[in-house]
């Protein structure tokens, strides 16, 4: 086992790219490991990006473009498993046996959608056109919105906080980017099917990005989206089909109960099967199975261990310009630890 880099990266997406870019730009060396054979993370299933529609693969063109460099080794279908001290340094293994070491790692593990099928009041899994936002936004990157059998749907309906603020599934956090996902969505699905009826359930907004309110408001006043706020109680389908949901509107006190052709699932997020991994192997494990930092104030990119940093949504969840920004700190971080017992 020889030294890889000056940091391990583990994950590359937004933040591990974000990282390795800055390292690199600092004179640092970074070895990046990504467990799929691409790297960019969830940005390879996203299409557009709020509140600016920004192109995600633009973005991640520019975070591959910013890793272009002998400072960075990029290294993909390489899952790490362990992460274990060795003197005074940290040796990383891979799936498949081999070993790297370094004074530094930086673990951008991430996040999941939540598994919608856990709610099982919405059908999803067992109506086919009850789908998930994930699934939503394949359609949107390919022009094209149909129902399973083929229909252009004439009305749809969002479902927020699935997985999310929930005393069932056990996630009792906000997931953050829901919201404004939802009114991305329903814009989105109004430019592509401009006589499509929509409906959102939530049980409130949260507008807190700059511009994310004005996107909201411009989703009723130029899209016509009609905003509803109300626990839905169950899902069925209908004899020639369609989804029935019942509902409660909790501002007017009154029951609601509607047919449309298509359901999306507005899930939240998760930590990935590695952040519950690495969080539980290194014993920094938040209760919802995320990293904890050393401090949420103060040193949110440094671990109980001396050499490990954290930064993104392994953390909580964060929207990617969040994300690239905590990435950032993290490599501010690292470069001062580097300077501080290497160098």
């Amino acid at each position: 086992m020889t030294q890889a880099a000056d940091c391990i990266i583990i994950g590359g997406g937004p933040a591990g790219l974000q990282a390795a870019g800055r390292l690199a730009q600092a004179g640092y060396h970074a070895t990046v490991l990504e467990k799929e054979e691409t790297v960019g993370g969830k940005l390879n299933k996203w299409d557009k990006l709020f509140p600016d529609f920004y192109d995600a693969k633009k973005l991640k063109k520019q975070l591959e473009d910013d890793c272009a460099s002998s400072d960075v080794t990029l290294m993909t279908g390489a899952e790490a498993v362990k992460v274990e001290p060795e003197g005074s340094m940290w040796k990383v293994t891979v799936k498949d046996g081999r070993t790297l070491s370094a004074p530094s790692v930086l673990l951008c593990t991430g996040f999941e959608p939540f598994d919608a099928t856990r709610k099982e009041e919405y059908g999803y899994g067992i109506y086919p056109d009850v789908i998930s936002s994930v699934e939503l936004e394949a359609m949107i990157g390919k022009g094209e919105i149909k129902t399973r059998d083929g229909r252009t749907p004439q009305s749809v309906a969002y479902i927020q906080c699935v997985g999310s603020r929930d005393e069932k599934t056990g996630n009792h956090y906000c997931s953050v980017n829901c919201c404004i996902c939802a009114v991305k969505q329903c814009i989105e699905v109004k430019q592509l099917l401009p006589e499509a009826n929509q409906y959102c359930f939530y049980m409130d907004l949260r507008m807190t990005g700059q511009h994310f309110e004005e996107r909201y408001r411009e989703s009723q006043e130029k899209y016509n989206v009609h905003f509803i706020r109300g626990r839905v109680s169950e899902t069925a389908l209908t004899q020639d089909g369609r989804i029935q949901v019942k509902a409660e509107d909790t501002l007017l006190s009154r029951p609601v109960k509607m047919t449309v052709d298509l359901l999306v699932l507005m899930v939240g997020m998760e930590p990935s099967p590695s952040t519950r991994h690495f969080a539980e192997e290194l014993q920094m494990s938040d209760p919802y199975g995320f990293y904890l930092s050393q401090d949420h104030e103060s040193d949110d990119n440094l671990t109980r261990h001396a050499g490990i940093f954290l930064a993104g949504s392994g953390k909580r969840p964060m929207a990617i310009p969040k994300t690239r920004k905590d990435a950032d700190a993290a490599a501010w971080e690292i470069i001062r630890y580097l300077k501080q017992h290497t160098r």
